[in-house]
Protein backbone atom coordinates (compact mmCIF):
# COMPACT_ATOMS: atom_id res chain seq x y z
CA UNK A 1 0.00 0.00 0.00
CA UNK A 2 1.33 3.49 -0.83
CA UNK A 3 0.57 6.16 0.64
CA UNK A 4 1.84 8.78 3.71
CA UNK A 5 4.07 6.75 6.22
CA UNK A 6 2.38 7.46 9.06
CA UNK A 7 -1.28 6.39 7.74
CA UNK A 8 0.52 2.84 6.91
CA UNK A 9 2.29 2.67 10.08
CA UNK A 10 -0.48 3.30 12.31
CA UNK A 11 -2.66 0.95 9.86
CA UNK A 12 0.22 -1.72 10.06
CA UNK A 13 -0.24 -1.86 13.54
CA UNK A 14 -3.45 -1.87 13.89
CA UNK A 15 -4.28 -4.66 12.08
CA UNK A 16 -1.56 -6.65 13.18
CA UNK A 17 -2.98 -6.22 16.71
CA UNK A 18 -6.55 -7.20 15.49
CA UNK A 19 -4.93 -10.19 13.96
CA UNK A 20 -2.60 -11.40 16.43
CA UNK A 21 -5.89 -11.16 18.92
CA UNK A 22 -7.07 -13.60 16.49
CA UNK A 23 -4.11 -16.09 16.91
CA UNK A 24 -4.45 -15.92 20.67
CA UNK A 25 -8.25 -16.84 20.17
CA UNK A 26 -7.28 -20.02 18.31
CA UNK A 27 -5.17 -21.38 21.10
CA UNK A 28 -8.50 -21.44 23.18
CA UNK A 29 -10.55 -23.84 23.21
CA UNK A 30 -13.76 -23.53 21.33
CA UNK A 31 -16.08 -21.39 22.18
CA UNK A 32 -20.18 -21.85 21.75
CA UNK A 33 -20.60 -18.47 20.97
CA UNK A 34 -21.51 -17.72 16.95
CA UNK A 35 -20.22 -14.98 14.76
CA UNK A 36 -22.40 -12.00 14.09
CA UNK A 37 -24.65 -13.08 11.01
CA UNK A 38 -24.17 -16.79 11.62
CA UNK A 39 -27.48 -18.65 11.65
CA UNK A 40 -27.23 -22.18 12.22
CA UNK A 41 -29.88 -24.24 10.52
CA UNK A 42 -31.26 -26.86 12.01
CA UNK A 43 -32.24 -30.42 9.91
CA UNK A 44 -35.28 -32.11 10.04
CA UNK A 45 -33.92 -34.03 13.02
CA UNK A 46 -33.80 -30.46 14.72
CA UNK A 47 -29.79 -30.41 15.43
CA UNK A 48 -27.42 -28.18 13.17
CA UNK A 49 -24.80 -29.84 11.15
CA UNK A 50 -22.22 -27.66 11.82
CA UNK A 51 -20.82 -26.74 15.17
CA UNK A 52 -21.17 -23.27 16.23
CA UNK A 53 -17.80 -23.46 17.67
CA UNK A 54 -16.03 -24.64 14.47
CA UNK A 55 -17.77 -21.75 13.06
CA UNK A 56 -16.33 -19.35 15.46
CA UNK A 57 -12.33 -21.03 14.86
CA UNK A 58 -12.91 -20.28 11.19
CA UNK A 59 -13.97 -16.97 11.76
CA UNK A 60 -10.97 -16.46 14.20
CA UNK A 61 -8.28 -17.56 11.15
CA UNK A 62 -9.70 -15.58 8.54
CA UNK A 63 -9.94 -12.82 10.62
CA UNK A 64 -5.96 -13.77 11.91
CA UNK A 65 -5.36 -13.86 8.03
CA UNK A 66 -7.00 -10.87 6.92
CA UNK A 67 -5.32 -8.92 9.80
CA UNK A 68 -1.84 -9.90 9.47
CA UNK A 69 -1.91 -9.90 6.02
CA UNK A 70 -2.85 -6.14 5.87
CA UNK A 71 -0.63 -5.39 8.10
CA UNK A 72 2.57 -7.21 5.94
CA UNK A 73 0.80 -5.61 2.72
CA UNK A 74 0.98 -1.91 4.13
CA UNK A 75 4.22 -2.04 5.06
CA UNK A 76 5.87 -4.57 2.43
CA UNK A 77 3.69 -4.78 -0.10
CA UNK A 78 5.40 -3.88 -3.15
CA UNK A 79 8.36 -5.70 -1.99
CA UNK A 80 6.60 -8.92 -2.22
CA UNK A 81 5.41 -10.16 -5.71
CA UNK A 82 1.60 -9.76 -6.52
CA UNK A 83 1.85 -13.64 -7.09
CA UNK A 84 2.60 -14.51 -3.93
CA UNK A 85 -0.59 -12.05 -2.18
CA UNK A 86 -2.86 -13.48 -4.94
CA UNK A 87 -2.11 -17.06 -3.69
CA UNK A 88 -2.21 -15.85 0.22
CA UNK A 89 -5.61 -14.72 -0.28
CA UNK A 90 -6.80 -15.93 -3.02
CA UNK A 91 -7.17 -19.38 -1.90
CA UNK A 92 -8.98 -18.97 0.97
CA UNK A 93 -11.27 -16.88 -1.12
CA UNK A 94 -11.89 -19.83 -3.35
CA UNK A 95 -12.21 -21.73 -0.18
CA UNK A 96 -14.51 -19.55 1.38
CA UNK A 97 -16.72 -19.23 -1.52
CA UNK A 98 -17.28 -22.69 -1.49
CA UNK A 99 -18.25 -23.04 1.74
CA UNK A 100 -20.54 -20.40 1.49
CA UNK A 101 -22.25 -22.31 -1.36
CA UNK A 102 -22.26 -26.06 -0.21
CA UNK A 103 -21.99 -25.05 3.76
CA UNK A 104 -25.26 -25.77 5.65
CA UNK A 105 -24.71 -22.51 8.09
CA UNK A 106 -22.81 -19.36 8.18
CA UNK A 107 -23.48 -18.46 4.48
CA UNK A 108 -23.45 -14.80 5.20
CA UNK A 109 -20.22 -15.22 7.41
CA UNK A 110 -18.62 -17.09 5.21
CA UNK A 111 -19.18 -14.54 2.09
CA UNK A 112 -18.39 -11.75 3.89
CA UNK A 113 -14.64 -13.49 4.52
CA UNK A 114 -14.48 -14.42 0.60
CA UNK A 115 -15.03 -11.04 0.00
CA UNK A 116 -12.58 -9.37 2.19
CA UNK A 117 -9.61 -12.27 0.87
CA UNK A 118 -10.76 -11.01 -2.95
CA UNK A 119 -10.55 -7.38 -2.19
CA UNK A 120 -6.83 -8.31 -0.76
CA UNK A 121 -6.37 -10.07 -3.96
CA UNK A 122 -7.76 -7.32 -6.28
CA UNK A 123 -5.83 -4.77 -3.99
CA UNK A 124 -2.20 -6.07 -4.42
CA UNK A 125 -2.58 -6.96 -8.36
CA UNK A 126 -3.84 -3.30 -9.00
CA UNK A 127 -1.11 -1.77 -7.20
CA UNK A 128 1.89 -4.40 -8.91
CA UNK A 129 0.40 -3.56 -12.26
CA UNK A 130 1.66 0.16 -11.87
CA UNK A 131 4.75 0.40 -13.54
CA UNK A 132 7.65 1.17 -10.61
CA UNK A 133 5.02 0.22 -7.91
CA UNK A 134 3.76 3.75 -8.06
CA UNK A 135 0.37 3.84 -6.55
CA UNK A 136 -1.41 6.64 -8.90
CA UNK A 137 -0.27 4.46 -11.96
CA UNK A 138 -2.19 1.54 -9.97
CA UNK A 139 -5.59 3.76 -9.56
CA UNK A 140 -5.91 4.10 -13.09
CA UNK A 141 -5.46 0.40 -13.85
CA UNK A 142 -8.32 -0.77 -11.09
CA UNK A 143 -11.58 -0.90 -11.73
CA UNK A 144 -13.54 2.18 -10.86
CA UNK A 145 -16.77 0.68 -10.35
CA UNK A 146 -15.18 -2.48 -8.58
CA UNK A 147 -13.25 -0.67 -5.93
CA UNK A 148 -15.95 1.85 -5.76
CA UNK A 149 -18.35 -1.42 -4.66
CA UNK A 150 -15.89 -2.46 -2.20
CA UNK A 151 -15.72 1.12 -0.35
CA UNK A 152 -19.51 0.47 -0.43
CA UNK A 153 -19.59 -2.96 1.34
CA UNK A 154 -16.09 -2.08 3.98
CA UNK A 155 -18.08 1.01 4.82
CA UNK A 156 -21.17 0.10 5.31
CA UNK A 157 -19.89 -3.21 7.67
CA UNK A 158 -17.64 -1.18 9.34
CA UNK A 159 -20.82 1.10 10.53
CA UNK A 160 -22.55 -1.66 11.26
CA UNK A 161 -19.56 -3.10 13.71
CA UNK A 162 -19.37 -0.13 15.17
CA UNK A 163 -22.93 0.45 16.03
CA UNK A 164 -22.87 -3.45 17.49
CA UNK A 165 -19.95 -2.05 19.27
CA UNK A 166 -21.93 0.50 21.03
CA UNK A 167 -24.27 -1.47 22.45
CA UNK A 168 -21.79 -3.73 24.17
CA UNK A 169 -22.30 -3.38 27.46
CA UNK A 170 -19.24 -1.43 29.38
CA UNK A 171 -16.55 -3.89 30.66
CA UNK A 172 -17.10 -6.31 28.07
CA UNK A 173 -13.78 -5.51 26.16
CA UNK A 174 -11.89 -7.71 28.17
CA UNK A 175 -10.10 -10.65 26.07
CA UNK A 176 -12.40 -13.30 25.47
CA UNK A 177 -15.77 -11.39 25.51
CA UNK A 178 -18.23 -10.15 23.06
CA UNK A 179 -16.94 -6.32 22.62
CA UNK A 180 -13.31 -7.24 21.98
CA UNK A 181 -13.65 -9.56 18.75
CA UNK A 182 -16.51 -6.80 17.58
CA UNK A 183 -13.80 -3.97 17.41
CA UNK A 184 -11.02 -6.43 15.61
CA UNK A 185 -13.91 -6.68 13.18
CA UNK A 186 -14.25 -3.10 13.11
CA UNK A 187 -10.56 -2.44 12.80
CA UNK A 188 -10.22 -4.44 9.87
CA UNK A 189 -12.91 -3.10 8.29
CA UNK A 190 -11.70 -0.02 8.72
CA UNK A 191 -8.26 -0.98 7.66
CA UNK A 192 -9.77 -2.22 4.69
CA UNK A 193 -11.78 0.72 3.81
CA UNK A 194 -8.28 2.73 4.19
CA UNK A 195 -6.66 0.39 1.93
CA UNK A 196 -8.74 0.65 -0.66
CA UNK A 197 -9.46 4.71 -0.72
CA UNK A 198 -6.01 5.16 -1.73
CA UNK A 199 -6.08 3.31 -4.81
Amino acid sequence: MHGPVLVNWLLALLTAAAGTHCLTRLRRPPCPVVAPGVRLRAPAGGRPKTDPGRLARESDAAEALMGLGMAGMALAGAAVPAAVWAWVFGLPAVAFLLAAVYGPAGRAHRLHHAVGALAMTYTALAMAASPGGHHHAAASLGTPVLTGLLLLYFGAYSLRTGTRLLRTPSGSLAVGTAGLPQACRLTMGIGMFAMLLTM
